[in-house]
């Protein structure tokens, strides 16, 4: 089969999609990726055949006007800036899916694109796959994504009603930011609304989860066709080694403290360095500091302390003693593959969710949102995760669990059934043997 993977955005946007182009093309089918110019490497490292579009994500991101609308923590003005530098990019995403698209069994996207698929799918009538890995489908088993603090009694409701704001959140920046661009690609009428995530071509389709059930138990009230696959975690490329000195600063040593965050720009990287050899100066630790978006970089020499340029997940986090991040979903899921304890420092949007969901599960300290973060703070939650050995053995269980699920096979599976037109549930299995 033929699949078009719509995948724009950060690297923790694009990277779980890499996974699942991959585990399709292993299987035998063809896969055009969409994504944007800053990932057009990893993409094709994993041999997928890469339809990109110019824009680069990174330079919209740490833009002033887009650091301080992201660092200041708030849902309304984050969303606001995410959905402009959307917006700017909206008509090539239609475009180049369009082209994509021609001769595809099934389109494929996440949050970044569900407008930009559902109007491929209905201007060429092919069938639209929806495929996340933040939990979108309502349920009263945990809350909503965005409004994770909506959950008080009775909590059949507010969590129900978190997921419903989630929705309705998430729809409104995609029909902002792509609605234009839908009626002059397409020649389409407005996008509605109400979020239509289960009416319409929307629901032409089964909606994948890339989410471990062994971390989030699959709801017992979520429909059939909401799949939770299990995680799509990418590993490094055939071949891959990492750097010499990178290398040599792990064997020089006891097992660092890993500090990112990831694709989160910050608007005062000096403030957030300072605070970050703080901590770990503190804590008496030796650290890997990721340069990121967030300016981290800059930290300068410090004893101890050694920056690092993109490495993959994978292999990294097996190797350090605790992982500090932002909380985002797919740094989260390799987080909890690697059985590690973690401090997670979320910024905006479904950090805050998993932040919570670690915490609770008792693999993590307790979130300490950017606005609070201090030296002090982040040496004290640091010697939390650090200091309690019943916080270690539970990662360490819970990993084992997370790689006992083979999300990318299942998901695979799914999309197989969906093309073949099977009837049989879409509910993946719990666990499953990985694929060789």
């Amino acid at each position: 089969m033929i699949v078009t993977i719509l995948a724009p955005g950060s690297r923790g946007d694009v990277q779980p999609y890499v996974a699942l182009g991959a585990g399709l093309r292993r299987a035998g089918h063809a896969v055009r990726f969409v994504t944007t110019r800053d990932f057009e490497g990893l993409a094709r490292e994993h041999g997928l055949d890469v339809w990109p579009m110019e824009m680069n994500v990174e330079a919209a991101v740490r833009s002033a006007r887009a650091r301080a609308a992201i660092e200041g923590g708030g849902l309304v003005a984050s969303f606001r800036e995410l959905t402009r530098v959307a917006r700017e990019g909206a008509r090539e995403l239609f475009t180049v899916a369009d082209r994509a698209s021609d001769g595809a069994d099934l389109v494929l996207a996440g949050f970044g694109a569900v407008l930009a698929g559902a109007s491929v799918a209905e201007a060429r009538a092919v069938r639209f796959v929806q495929a996340f890995n933040v939990p979108l489908t309502p349920t009263r088993a945990f809350p909503g994504a965005l409004f994770p603090w909506l959950s008080f009694a009775p909590r059949a409701l507010t969590h129900r009603l978190g997921h419903h704001l989630t929705r309705q959140a998430v729809w409104l920046a995609a029909r902002s930011a792509g609605n234009a661009a839908r009626r002059e690609v397409f020649g389409l009428g407005p996008a509605p609304r109400l979020a239509p995530f289960d009416r319409g071509v929307y629901a032409s389709g089964p909606v994948l989860y890339g989410l471990g059930p062994s971390v989030l138990p699959h709801p017992s009230d979520w429909p059939e066709r909401a799949a939770m696959t299990g995680f799509w975690f990418l590993d490094e490329p055939s071949g891959w080694v990492p750097d010499p000195a990178l290398a040599a600063f792990l064997a020089a040593g006891p097992p660092p403290v890993y500090v990112g965050f990831g694709s989160m720009s910050s608007e005062r990287p000096e403030e957030t360095a300072h605070a970050v050899l703080e901590a770990v100066a503190r804590t008496g630790r030796r650290a890997l500091v990721h340069a990121g978006w967030a300016g981290l970089g800059e930290t300068g020499a410090a004893d101890g302390v050694h920056v690092i340029g993109s490495v993959p997940h994978a292999w990294l986090f097996p190797r350090v003693a605790a992982v500090v991040h932002h909380g985002g979903a797919g740094t989260t899921a390799a987080v909890l593959r690697a059985g590690v304890p973690a401090v997670v420092v979320p910024f905006h949007g479904d950090q805050a969710f998993w932040g919570r969901l670690v915490h609770e599960l008792g693999v993590a300290a307790a979130p300490l949102p950017r606005s609070r973060l201090t030296g002090p703070r982040l040496a004290s939650a640091l010697g939390l995760a650090l200091g309690d050995a019943a916080v270690a053995d539970r990662a360490r269980a819970l990993a084992e669990r997370v790689r006992a699920e083979d999300g990318v096979g299942s998901a695979v599976a799914l999309l197989e059934g969906e093309v073949r037109g099977s009837t049989r549930a879409l509910r993946a299995p719990r666990s499953n043997v990985p694929r060789s």
